[in-house]
């Protein structure tokens, strides 16, 4: 294979390689990146074998496409450049004969015990990932083999929320999975009210409970339900004054960064966390490596509750861990007795939304492409399908309204209701960038406003109206990555960016926020764990990498009323026939085989 000579220096190709290395980087298989920590590994063990020094830079390659290994049997069919599984070019490729290459690999200097590989089969781990998994498999199972103690019976509930209850107090590990408005948050805060009842009635202390989540904007919904919760519940006043004093942490915060490490943490297996309980929302967000380092940090004895839809996308690292831990109890009222069976309630019952959207994501989630274009097709006034020349002007109207409702509020200072009109619309994307992206839809949609509204200024960097997506956290404001805001008009002339924190409107002058960006549109990845009364999901077209059954369902239980799907058919259903497969081993440690 040959590139121009100017398209030879680009980043992505690596220098002074040859051979298999060479063949693999030229055709977008390998980055520059995969082939030199590979060749730079190999060099440290003496390894010169080119097909050994090929799985060993597509093992490097495995994480950062969210792999936790990768399958040299199957390499060959399943590996693919921007979303072309399996085309002609890459099949051509000189790909080693797979029986020889494990051999090679097998027999090499790099894989083994306190080696930087292991193989297992035809799986190929670095030592790290491989490390991960085994080790949260085995804390998975011995703290499943743990139970746990009862708490008082509060009434109400439907049938599975209250198994799911009774399940997280008989046993010292559960896992409540669900779709949007399934009541999975509703069921966490009354496990938490049980928990705190049960210690009161019987004059024990009250359990020390974390709520955490992989983001601080999850981790605060998180804390506003037990809040809303203690209103709520028939409790006594201790306990609800209890329930009212918990807050919400992001994983990492709970865990205690470490400045001289990225990876490890100030809680682990030598220093555990002090807590009774920890209860863990949006755990498909959760990656292998974080799971990992979390689990060994849960004291003997203490509960763990997970919490999220597998139906959602994972990580963007490495693993699919509430996917694989969930295993056959998602699509198996009755799962295989395994150690894990009793430990997994998945909610079906939707109670914040259904009818049509419901039922749309449910074909998705299944993979059931002929019943999704259906339901796309059958007018249902829930669902807007645009698949026509005039998609544009429909969503420029949609969106343009929406805009305006939130520039008018914000001029008139009421940041209540510009942050109200704020999540009743959102434009969401795959990309971020191009045709079909974020940054494009963001400058569209202030393009419009400059052409409807009177005085509107989008270089303006302040202007009333910008809405606000927070992109990193801000511990000492009290901002978190995914946080969405308004600049608001104050009555002095000036302006605030206004935010809402526990039902209360907090207000910050805009020159003190650090990362933020315009939110008009977002991603779907960003999205996650948020809803809107109306949610426009703008597909890219069918040859879109990102396109996923995952990104799809993701995107449509974004609407709690409304949905607008900007599409073609074939877009359609090309992400609904291509689920997301990451190569992962945890599935297999924690089910029996063939399930």
């Amino acid at each position: 294979m040959t590139v121009s000579e100017l398209d030879r220096f680009a980043p992505r190709f690596a220098s002074g390689v040859d051979g298999l290395l060479r063949d693999f980087n030229l055709a977008g298989v390998l980055s520059a990146a995969d082939v030199h920590v590979a060749t730079r590994v190999a060099a440290l063990a003496q390894e010169s074998d080119p097909s050994v020094l090929l799985a060993a830079a597509l093992a490097v390659r495995a994480p950062r496409l969210g792999h936790v290994h990768v399958d040299l049997a199957r390499i060959r069919e399943t590996a693919a450049v921007e979303g072309e599984e399996g085309s002609d070019e890459l099949l051509a490729l000189p790909w080693p004969d797979p029986v020889e290459w494990l051999s090679h690999v097998a027999a090499s200097p790099l894989v083994g015990v306190d080696r930087p590989m292991h193989l297992e089969g035809s799986w190929l781990y670095l030592d790290r990932y491989w490390r991960e998994e085994r080790q949260l498999a085995a804390d998975l199972l011995e703290m499943s083999a743990g139970a746990g103690s009862g708490g008082v019976s509060l009434a109400g509930g439907d049938p599975d929320q209250r198994r799911a209850v009774a399940g997280a107090l008989a046993h010292r590990f559960s896992v409540i999975a669900g779709g949007p408005g399934t009541g999975k948050t509703t069921t966490v805060a009354r496990i938490v009210a049980e928990l705190l009842s049960g210690a009161a009635a019987q004059d024990r202390r009250a359990p020390l409970i974390a709520l955490a989540a992989p983001t601080g904007k999850a981790a605060a919904r998180l804390e506003q339900a037990v809040h809303q919760a203690a209103a709520e519940l028939a409790v006594s006043d201790e306990v609800r004054a209890q329930m009212l004093s918990l807050g919400g942490s992001t994983i990492h915060r709970l865990l205690g960064r470490r400045p001289d490490s990225n990876s490890r943490f100030r809680h682990s297996r030598r220093q555990r966390l002090p807590h009774d309980v920890v209860i863990v929302d949006e755990t498909s967000m959760v990656s292998l490596s974080l799971m990992a380092r979390l689990v060994e940090a849960v004291r003997p004895g203490a509960r763990l509750v997970l919490v999220g839809d597998p139906g959602q996308l994972a990580s963007i690292e490495a693993g699919a861990v509430l996917g694989d831990i969930v295993g056959p109890a998602a699509s198996s009222p009755t799962p295989p007795p395994g150690p894990l069976a009793g430990h997994i309630v998945v909610l079906e019952r939707g109670h914040r939304f259904g009818g049509a959207i419901a039922a749309l994501a449910e074909a998705v989630r299944r993979g059931d492409a002929d019943a999704a274009l259906a339901l796309l097709g059958a007018g249902d006034p829930a669902i807007r399908w645009l698949d026509s020349e005039d998609s544009d002007r429909e969503v420029r109207t949609a969106a343009d309204r929406a805009a305006g409702r939130v520039l008018e509020s914000a001029r008139e200072g009421a940041a209540a209701d510009a942050l109200a009109a704020l999540g009743a619309f959102r434009l969401l994307c795959a990309h971020r960038h191009g045709p079909h992206g974020v940054s494009t839809w963001n400058a569209r949609v202030e393009s419009w406003l400059a052409a409807t509204a009177d005085g509107f200024d989008a270089a303006d960097r302040w202007y009333p109206g910008r809405p606000l997506l927070v992109t990193e956290n801000d511990y000492e404001l009290g901002l978190y990555n995914g946080d969405t805001g308004v600049i608001v008009r104050r009555p002095d002339g000036g302006v605030a960016a206004a935010f809402e924190r526990r039902g209360e409107i907090v207000y910050y002058s805009p020159t003190r926020l650090q990362s933020f960006e315009t939110v008009h549109a977002m991603t779907i990845h960003k999205s996650q764990g948020s809803q809107f009364a109306t949610a426009a999901v703008l597909l890219p077209g069918p040859d879109s990498r990102l396109l996923s059954r995952e990104l799809l369902y993701t995107a449509l239980t974004r609407a709690r009323e409304a949905l607008i799907v900007v599409g073609s058919e074939e877009a359609v259903a090309t992400a609904i026939e291509r689920p997301i497969a990451r190569a992962s081993g945890l599935r297999g440690r924690l089910w029996p085989p063939d399930w």
